[in-house]
């Protein structure tokens, strides 16, 4: 027992975290020791988009963040169906897959 208390994380949620942000584009750079998320929100018919929270990480925390938002779509689907996505994802809009700069495309 002493072993599984030593295990337990402590997390706070803020009031002001616990809104919440809405964000319908993501913007992703990295570095060979960071990867940094900039979370947007884009408007219909207005040329401009605000970045209101950026997240900087390591490599290996990116890359279990995308192994659990699999994993947790995995289980949304399962549950709710599957997830549509509209429109070709080099669109310049919305969340893109790869480096098109490196010819990367997913």
């Amino acid at each position: 027992m002493e072993q599984n208390q030593q295990n337990q994380l402590n997390i706070e949620l803020g009031e002001k975290e616990a809104e919440g942000v809405y964000s319908n584009l993501a913007l992703i750079a990295h570095s060979p020791s960071e990867f940094i998320i900039d979370f947007a929100r884009v408007l219909p018919g207005i040329p401009k988009a605000k970045i209101y929270s950026r997240i900087v990480t390591t490599p290996q925390h990116a890359k279990m963040l995308l192994n659990a938002l699999e994993d947790n779509i995995k289980k949304f689907e399962a549950q709710f169906g599957a997830i549509k996505t509209f429109g070709p994802e080099n669109r310049g809009i919305g969340f893109k897959i790869g480096d098109e700069k490196n010819g990367d495309k997913k």
